[in-house]
């Protein structure tokens, strides 16, 4: 059975570089104005082409200037792109924009690098938070707080930088939870099985840099959804 799981994360992986390397990328050199269309409807294809589908709880708010959203893997970041059409600018570290093909589809779309051992790169995330916010009120940033992919279900400490964000532009947020994604592809273990994703979206909020607490509470929060959906059998 373990080697049915290899075997289905190797294809998985396959499809997922093919479609972003043969489409994605071609159509974003030549319709860039387009980006989150493409975005939305590849990624879409990607998941129904490697067995996943997504069941989702709550409503997206698409007036949110924030996602935090826990992270597990790549199929987070599809799943997002391929439940619902809105204009996601992804946080991320600055080696992915170095990859070859990976690193093409993060600069065509425009996302913010980090650059985690530059003391000037939390300045410049600052910079191009506030210029999403201010000049595309379109966009909302995404950005996972654990900093990297969690292992196992309990979520890593979350980093500061989600918190500077927030309390400095006055960030509306909404949480996310994506739970399931590591199961269709584990890119830890290299298995990969046909499963549902879940998507829940916990209530948004203005942030008050006053309550000391909202970002540990937050942790809890995020955590207790996750636990909730163990004890439910949903997940592992």
């Amino acid at each position: 059975m373990k080697i049915f799981a290899k075997i289905r994360f190797y294809y998985e992986a396959f499809i997922i570089t093919i479609v972003t390397s043969t489409i994605m990328i071609p159509l974003m050199y030549l319709f860039r104005k387009n980006s989150s269309i493409i975005l939305h409807k590849y990624n879409a294809l990607i998941m129904k082409l490697i067995g996943g589908k997504i069941e989702t709880q709550g409503t997206r708010d698409n007036s949110a200037d924030m996602f935090i959203i826990n992270h597990q893997g790549i199929i987070d970041i599809i799943a997002m792109e391929a439940s619902q059409l809105t204009d996601i600018r992804w946080i991320a570290k600055r080696q992915l924009f170095e990859i070859p093909w990976f690193g093409n589809l993060v600069k065509l779309s425009n996302m913010v690098n980090v650059d985690r051992e530059n003391k000037a790169g939390l300045l410049k995330l600052i910079r191009d938070a506030k210029e999403t916010k201010e000049s595309k009120p379109h966009r909302i940033l995404a950005i996972f707080p654990e900093g990297t992919r969690a292992k196992e279900q309990k979520l890593r400490d979350f980093k500061s930088g989600a918190k500077i964000l927030a309390e400095k532009l006055k960030l509306k947020v909404q949480p996310i939870i994506i739970t399931n994604s590591k199961k269709l592809l584990n890119q830890h273990n290299f298995t990969g099985e046909a499963t549902t994703v879940y998507i829940k979206y916990l209530e948004p909020f203005k942030v008050d840099k006053t309550n000391k607490e909202w970002y540990k509470n937050l942790q809890r929060t995020m955590q207790q959804e996750i636990d909730n959906q163990a004890q439910q059998g949903i997940l592992r």
